[in-house]
């Protein structure tokens, strides 16, 4: 007679093997997501008690033939399209784009006009970030609050191949936008549009975009039109565009941005004197790449180990002279040695080994593949090579066309941005003068579209046809005008909720 006890243990290792599991998950951090966004939503609303769980609508993205020119304005001139439109409602739910038939393939998430609560933060924190397709997030109107908007900025960078984020009609009294562009961020484009960005908003922006000791090297895109940042957040931008050397399109349309703002932003496109802080680090910058040239004696390991430590060397050429003057010392002591004996031939055999490898090719330093890092090598190569690294590294205030004249060292400005919107704003043919002086002294690099209308200047000024002249043989973007780009962004505008 079999006991209960012995029962209800096989029954346990049956369920084991056949994959069913023993209990189901008693709280949403127990639950696993499975990449299917709207089968995990649904389970863990339910797991956290939530009365509402917001619907899922799902569609197919729609195949169509690559853009023959480059898009990399398409967050500033994106428009919202009458079916997107009948799409969005008040009441709680996710758009969802899929790349193919697959629910596990969800490439763009929509969350637009309800509120989103710390619960449901909660709840995408689980499920976004285990959406191997996701690419873009669009969030319009969701009342995020400072706290709420932390835990999205922890979400988002959980997410391996988010690269798009636009976050518009979400005012935050924090200003604390800049947490989407901090360290380690790889958003590529980043729309902030009609959130009340301020003064104190756009310095913490333009801090994240670069300062004297780091800089964001990934993002490519920032939409900042429709907001408040005004003359003084513009100096602030200005300055974030110093150093920076990954951003390729900003827009500032519409931000109430006078002479004063658009003399900085004027400035860094062309040549500027850096300031004492600036000067300060490049000569720090400068030295220490000049105590990475040298070798301390403690450094250098050579084959010959009963010989004396070398004196410091300065250069690879000097270190082949040494190596060798070793090599040539080496060989006489050889000559005079006895016949080893057959116990002592294996230890003859490691000092030629060695000499074999210690042997670096001149003129190749440089030019070390990732299989020839993997090899164990002596500490001169190790040396040569982490010098190589050090100077392969770019760094804007060690830019070989800094110039010193006059007593200030001259910058030669910011050469990577290539469309600039500045319409709607308050500029006048003072600020124009600013920007032809400029876009004169980038040659044929540089700034490629510069949006100016509907400013306080006529269209019909010289200074601005000089501008549009010497733009139009460089614009690479799409040919529609600067006023159908700025119409359209009136248009989107309105569909979002400009006040």
């Amino acid at each position: 007679m079999k006991k209960r006890g012995d029962n209800s243990a096989k029954e346990k290792v049956d369920k084991v093997d056949s994959g069913i599991e023993e209990d189901p998950p008693k709280t949403a951090d127990d639950y696993q997501c499975s990449g299917n966004l709207e089968m995990d939503l649904q389970e863990l609303c339910k797991l956290m008690g939530m009365r509402e769980i917001p619907a899922v609508k799902t569609k197919q993205t729609e195949k169509e033939p690559p853009p023959d020119r480059e898009v990399m304005e398409e967050s500033q001139t994106q428009t919202i399209s009458e079916s997107q439109k009948s799409m969005w409602s008040p009441k709680p739910c996710l758009q969802v784009e899929l790349e193919d038939e697959d629910h596990h393939s969800t490439k763009e998430v929509k969350i637009s006009g309800w509120m989103v609560d710390e619960q449901m933060l909660q709840v995408l924190n689980k499920t976004l970030p285990s959406l191997n397709s996701l690419q873009c997030l669009h969030m319009w109107r969701t009342g995020l609050t400072g706290y709420t908007f932390t835990l999205l900025s922890n979400t988002i960078s959980l997410c391996s191949n988010l690269r798009k984020v636009i976050l518009e009609g979400n005012s935050l009294p924090e200003q604390s936008y800049h947490l989407m562009i901090g360290d380690g961020s790889m958003l590529t484009h980043l729309s902030l549009r009609n959130n009340c960005i301020g003064e104190e908003g756009a310095r913490l922006i333009g801090s994240a975009l670069s300062t004297v000791h780091s800089a964001n090297k990934n993002l490519l895109s920032l939409n900042l039109a429709f907001n408040s940042i005004g003359d003084s957040g513009a100096v602030y931008i200005a300055q974030g565009l110093r150093f920076n050397r990954s951003l390729r399109c900003l827009s500032l349309s519409y931000n109430h941005i006078g002479d004063k703002g658009a003399a900085h932003l004027a400035e860094v496109l062309g040549l500027f004197a850096l300031t004492h802080e600036e000067i300060v680090e490049r000569r720090k910058l400068l030295m220490k790449g000049e105590q990475s040239t040298l070798i301390q004696p403690s450094q250098v390991s050579l084959t010959d180990s009963t010989s004396e430590p070398p004196p410091s060397v300065h250069s690879s050429s000097s270190l082949d002279r040494t190596i060798n003057n070793k090599s040539v010392k080496k060989k006489d002591n050889v000559k005079k040695e006895e016949k080893p004996t057959p116990g002592q031939a294996a230890k003859k055999e490691e000092p030629k080994l060695a000499k074999k490898d210690s042997k670096v090719a001149r003129g190749q330093t440089g030019k070390l593949s990732s299989k020839d890092k993997n090899l164990i090598v002596s500490e001169s190569e190790m040396f040569v090579q982490e010098t190589v690294e050090v100077t392969e590294v770019v760094v804007p205030l060690l830019d070989s066309e800094i110039q010193h004249t006059g007593g200030k060292v001259v910058y030669p400005g910011n050469s990577c941005l290539v469309s600039l919107n500045l319409s709607g704003n308050k500029l006048t043919v003072q600020s124009l003068k600013l920007f032809l002086s400029s876009l004169t002294s980038q040659g044929d690099g540089g700034l490629q579209r510069l949006s100016l209308n509907r400013n306080r200047f006529s269209p019909e000024c010289d200074t601005f046809l000089k501008i549009q002249e010497l733009l139009s043989p460089k614009d690479s973007f799409n040919k529609n005008s600067s006023g159908q780009v700025e119409d359209e962004e009136q248009v989107e505008a309105q569909t979002t909720g400009a006040a």
